[in-house]
């Protein structure tokens, strides 16, 4: 069955182009189009849509407003675009907080090396967020927001998080995997927390860390598929929301307890020196047969040559396998590996991915990860 799909965008020439693309697969349908955030939620309650492809401005009602409307009424995937700007990554950050899955730049040529990848980037997202059907979605209840204990970095604006909506899908229907509840620490020792993630990974690093105490004892290296333009936004935003630090990662940063570093958009990052001189290389990556910038194998490859078997890693919701082959080389050098499980994953890729090679020791509910850290690690 095809994935259909309402376009919702201002300009006709953009719901012109996004239609063309996705109608170049036969397992997608174009059903309708909507011109401004208004319209976006009327059409969505008279053609029930698999996916939304959404913009972000628009008249009448903007992209943010429609995405909080259409999750309170008719929850429905929904896809953003966005510009490469910081406003632009504020503004989808806050889409992401509102219940939107994931998103794309709006201008094509910032998605991919060529306009045929680009074209099978979208086509390929639109169809795996579309399996997250109308009747897998649960209607959005808000969490508390927990109270910042720093402020955001002076130079970056970044507006309030959205009170979170629960995006569990069913998640009364059946008990998670390896629940929190029902698992002991295993009283391994670790020295560093690893996690990878794409697609949907924005608010599940979001609602993980936001659930770690302040003296939490190691640091913690965040993997996230991101722009470069959007890094430092959420960054900032997680900072801002969280007991323990959360920074964009620096070339010559040292690793402290109790900080969260995050990958830079379009560059990789690798840890460099010995037990008690640690400290992370940032560096700008141009080779072809890496897809991913960041990417979750070199910074799993790297954290397994330098800490062996001292590191629990958890690789989170995301498209494709990015993590795999880091993963192994963790797993060989006797480190601890999870994955989230399928039904709290946006697209269960990289996590399947993972388990499906026999690395990972458990597989975890969203809402249970943070506290599966905490009782692991022996804090809190």
């Amino acid at each position: 069955m095809a994935v259909k799909v309402l376009v919702v965008d201002d300009s006709s020439f953009f719901r012109r182009r996004v239609s063309e693309i996705l109608e170049q697969d036969k397992d997608i349908d174009v059903i309708g189009f909507a011109v401004n955030g208004r319209d976006a939620v009327d059409k969505t309650a008279q053609l029930r849509p698999d996916v939304i492809t959404m913009d972000v401005e628009m008249p009448v009602l903007d992209g943010i407003s429609a995405v909080k409307e259409i999750m309170a009424a008719n929850p429905t995937p929904i896809l953003m675009f966005s510009s490469l700007t910081r406003d632009g990554a504020t503004a989808t950050l806050d889409a992401l907080d509102a219940g939107a899955l994931d998103f794309l730049p709006k201008k094509f040529e910032d998605i991919a090396r060529n306009n045929e990848d680009a074209i099978k980037l979208l086509q390929n997202k639109v169809k795996e967020i579309g399996r997250k059907r109308l009747s897998r979605f649960s209607r959005p209840t808000p969490t508390p927001t927990p109270t910042p204990a720093a402020p955001v970095s002076a130079g970056t604006t970044s507006r309030p998080a959205i009170t979170q909506p629960d995006r569990s899908f069913n998640r009364s229907a059946a008990p998670a995997t390896n629940s929190a509840a029902n698992t002991r620490a295993s009283g391994k020792k670790y020295q560093i927390v690893a996690i990878g993630t794409s697609t949907g990974g924005p608010v599940a690093l979001q609602t993980i860390l936001t659930q770690l105490p302040a003296n939490f004892p190691h640091p913690i290296l965040l993997i996230q598929h991101m722009p470069a333009a959007f890094t430092p936004a959420f960054s900032a935003r997680l900072n801002g929301l969280c007991k323990i630090k959360v920074k964009e990662a620096q070339q010559g940063d040292r690793l402290t307890p109790g900080v969260a570093y995050l990958a830079p958009g379009g560059q990789q990052m690798l840890i460099e020196g010995r037990a008690g001189n640690r400290s992370l290389r940032v560096f700008e990556d141009d080779s072809a047969r890496i897809t991913y910038k960041p990417s979750v194998d070199v910074t799993f490859a790297s954290i397994a040559k330098s800490f062996q078997g001292d590191v629990l890693a958890v690789v989170l919701t995301g498209m494709g396998a990015d993590g795999r082959d880091g993963a192994r080389m963790l797993k060989q050098a006797g480190a601890t590996i999870w994955a989230q499980d399928e039904k709290t994953s946006v697209v269960y890729g990289m996590p399947q991915a993972v388990a499906n090679a026999g690395l990972s020791s458990a597989s975890i509910a969203l809402e249970d990860v943070a506290n599966r850290l905490v009782r692991e690690i022996g804090c809190g």
